[in-house]
């Protein structure tokens, strides 16, 4: 079988209406945060962005409940798992052929501001049906402007993140949930070790383990599944200085739940119910 060449765009937090707070420990941690972006779908956000794909912290503004009723009716914590595409339409087709289309494609925008002048930011996604991938959202996202969303300002942070590694997919049912995205993404699941099953897309690892393998991975610092079928565990990052990460957490004023090991490093958002790895440049 040819190898996988879908790509991963970016995975979303939900941190709803606690936006300020959300930003602020992310820039604690190292990352640069983009400046607040406001989609006219009603949605605020601030990115950290990577040469190919990017972290996003997504919300809603005072007043704005109505316009995002997913956003607050979803779980906080990791709720969106967003891969490639140039062209929704053709996507689209492909989602309605495998019986599990969502939504049918929407455009949207958000204002940027380059060089002191504000242009729009322009994106067309298109949606898995929700009840097929329950951990989340899981869409395709085309970007009809990625030059205001890829800007070299952006890209470099403090804790040498670099690019995101792996995302770990928490599921009762491993190998069903495993081979769905297998037929998502065109790629194969393939056996790991206890159980655990992986797809490797073109640049990023989709890892899947039942909660039992999830919890010897992570220990207490594992998120409840509070009776959900399947949950977005982990997402984990490249960095190229574990010790500088280290260093980091060590000086941030309200210290967070982690744990330091030989080739990573797990911090705990308790707030979002979000946990993030840091591996080194080679994993």
């Amino acid at each position: 079988m040819m190898g996988c060449t879908t790509r991963i765009d970016h995975v979303v937090i939900n941190v709803r209406q606690d936006m300020d707070s959300a930003e602020k420990l992310c820039e604690a941690l190292g990352f640069t945060v983009t400046p607040r972006g406001y989609h006219t779908l009603g949605s605020i956000n601030h990115l950290m962005m990577f040469k190919t794909d990017y972290f996003e912290l997504i919300g809603i503004p005072d007043g704005g409940e109505t316009k995002r009723v997913d956003l607050i009716t979803a779980p906080v914590g990791i709720n969106g798992l967003v891969f490639k595409t140039d062209n929704v339409d053709d996507t689209y087709a492909r989602l309605v052929a495998l019986g599990i289309d969502g939504d049918p494609p929407r455009a949207f925008s958000r204002p940027v501001e380059c060089d002191g002048v504000e242009r729009d930011a322009m994106f067309r996604t298109v949606t898995v049906r929700p009840d097929v991938f329950p951990a989340g959202r899981v869409y395709f996202c085309e970007h009809v402007t990625p030059e205001l969303v890829w800007r070299s300002e952006w890209l470099t942070h403090e804790n040498g993140s670099g690019s995101i590694a792996e995302v770990v997919i928490v599921a009762e049912d491993v190998k069903g949930v495993s081979d769905g995205y297998a037929r998502l993404v065109q790629g194969e699941a393939g056996v790991i070790v206890d159980g655990a099953r992986k797809i490797d897309t073109a640049d990023v690892r989709l890892t899947f383990l039942h909660p039992s393998g999830y919890r010897k991975r992570y220990g207490n610092l594992a998120s409840d599944l509070k009776g959900r079928e399947q949950i977005f565990g982990a997402l984990v990052f490249r960095c190229y200085s574990l010790a500088n990460m280290a260093g980091i957490l060590n000086r941030i004023e309200n210290p967070l739940p982690h744990t330091v090991g030989d080739d990573s490093i797990v911090v705990r958002f308790p707030e979002y119910d979000s946990m993030l790895e840091f591996v080194g440049p080679e994993a």
